[in-house]
């Protein structure tokens, strides 16, 4: 196998760092009385609107408001974030142990399509069960969505990230769970990997790995 020879990381983080089950907001938001929401809005309008609350284009208040329209009784704030955040699932400590090691050999960032919503649930569940202050104490920066007003899988928001920590391109290894981001990545000119359902990130830099390794 191709060797992959890289100085710098970008992670993803649902899905790579954060395990994630989209199932279980779905749950939620039936047993909230959602109306079938896949149905009455469009494949084009949910993209739209899921994908401007990633880049902050509306805001948490709008969201919610929104979504207010597809129940079929009435929801408070605090029920739909509950609902909303139910996919987050844990950050296993093997792989903050990984991050941890991998920072003495390699520039470390993430990249993460999110929301203000789920970035305040899982940075305080971070917070709480590592005692970090914020990614940046494993990461020498993270880049998120709806902070930086750009997302995946547009070239802009790579570009972005390069031009930002001054990475080069051949050096860079980007790792997510979605080919589409994979894809992406590859297009701007970064080396990538897709983490495969049953993949763990902690088996990617074992000794089996051999096609992984640093310049």
């Amino acid at each position: 196998m191709e060797r992959i020879f890289f100085n710098n990381i970008i992670f993803d983080f649902g899905g790579v760092i954060c395990n994630i089950d989209i199932s279980i907001t779905e749950k939620a938001f039936v047993d909230l009385g959602i109306r079938q929401f896949d149905k009455e809005y469009s494949v084009t309008e949910r993209d739209n609107f899921f994908g401007s609350f990633e880049t902050e284009k509306i805001t948490p208040d709008q969201f919610r408001e929104t979504l207010k329209h597809y129940f079929s009784q009435p929801v408070t704030d605090h029920q739909i974030d509950n609902a909303w955040n139910a996919l987050l699932q844990d950050i296993p400590a093997s792989r903050i142990v990984l991050l941890r090691n991998l920072t003495q050999h390699y520039r470390l960032f993430l990249l993460s399509n999110t929301n203000e919503i789920h970035y305040t649930k899982y940075l305080k569940d971070l917070q709480d069960v590592y005692s970090v202050s914020g990614f940046e104490d494993i990461f020498e920066k993270a880049y998120f969505s709806h902070q930086i007003g750009l997302r995946k899988p547009f070239r802009e928001v790579f570009d972005f990230v390069i031009g930002d920590s001054e990475l080069i391109r051949s050096e860079t290894l980007f790792i997510d769970d979605s080919i589409q981001h994979v894809e992406a990545a590859k297009k701007a000119g970064l080396l990538a990997y897709h983490l495969r359902d049953e993949e763990d990130i902690t088996h990617l830099f074992s000794p089996e790995m051999q096609f992984l390794r640093p310049l």
